[in-house]
């Protein structure tokens, strides 16, 4: 599904179903330098089960034009302007990572507009290692390489995907890889310098969820715990043995979640 955004073209993926605007919508947001494939299970589920989806490529990212946005803040007005865009009433958010924090800043911003926030793999501070933002920033394979191997779990080094076949570390780097120049290390810097998570959290009044992968090392349960209390109703639930990429090494088990939320 194509959208115009501030004048520039936007797709989002639909989960195989056409967007009703009638219905109540569930909006994916992916995570630094990814796009919308990632979402594939959960948001198919969704679409044949009474919601709207909205897989959303973010600027700069997939099928939509750029330029990648700068900010943790300027993310959250673009999803509520992506609302506006598609039409969207009654509308919840599932971020991943940096979508997570833009999520979270969308839910911050928009207040009654938003009816539930799900945040997968989150902290706040989102700090970044300095090393990896410099070579994200010179748009060095190295980068692309490090956040494909903290980003999985430690059973998915190993093989175990649902989907025979498929290698789920080198369909991560892939799709770094598949990203325009720069884009990473843009998206990096905006997860490191995100400094209004305690603020969006406090201004947020729908129920949250926030999900976190036992073998999570960029963004660790302890985290998702901590920024759980900042809400006013919020719970934390952790996956066993799943690592930061929990909806890519268990897409079951991270749908399950979701469904009993949302």
């Amino acid at each position: 599904m194509d959208l115009t955004i501030n004048g520039r073209r936007v797709f989002a993926a639909t989960g195989g179903r056409a967007f009703d605007s009638a219905l109540p919508t569930i909006v994916f947001v992916h995570g630094a330098g990814m796009d919308h494939t990632v979402w594939p299970l959960q948001a198919r589920f969704f679409a044949h089960h009474g919601r709207s989806v909205l897989a959303v490529d973010l600027p700069g990212h997939g099928r939509s034009e750029g330029p990648a946005l700068e900010t943790i803040e300027a993310e959250g007005a673009w999803l509520l302007a992506l609302l506006d865009s598609a039409g969207a009433k009654s509308t919840s958010l599932v971020g991943h990572s940096m979508g997570a924090l833009a999520a979270l800043e969308a839910a911050g911003q928009g207040g009654s507009r938003i009816a539930k926030l799900a945040l997968l793999g989150i902290s706040a501070p989102m700090s970044v290692h300095p090393e990896l933002l410099v070579a994200a920033k010179a748009g060095q394979h190295v980068a692309m390489e490090l956040v494909t191997a903290w980003g999985f779990g430690r059973q998915a080094h190993l093989g175990g995907n649902r989907a025979p076949g498929m290698w789920m570390l080198g369909e991560g780097l892939r799709l770094l890889e598949h990203g325009p120049a720069g884009v990473l290390g843009i998206d990096l810097a905006a997860c490191n310098t995100y400094g209004g998570a305690d603020a969006a959290a406090a201004r947020v009044r729908c129920p949250t969820l926030i999900l976190a992968g036992e073998s999570d090392i960029m963004t660790p349960p302890a985290a998702g715990a901590a920024l759980a209390k900042r809400f006013a109703d919020a719970r934390a639930l952790t996956l066993p043995r799943a690592g930061h990429m929990m909806m890519i090494e268990q897409p079951d088990t991270t749908l399950d979640a979701l469904k009993a939320f949302l």
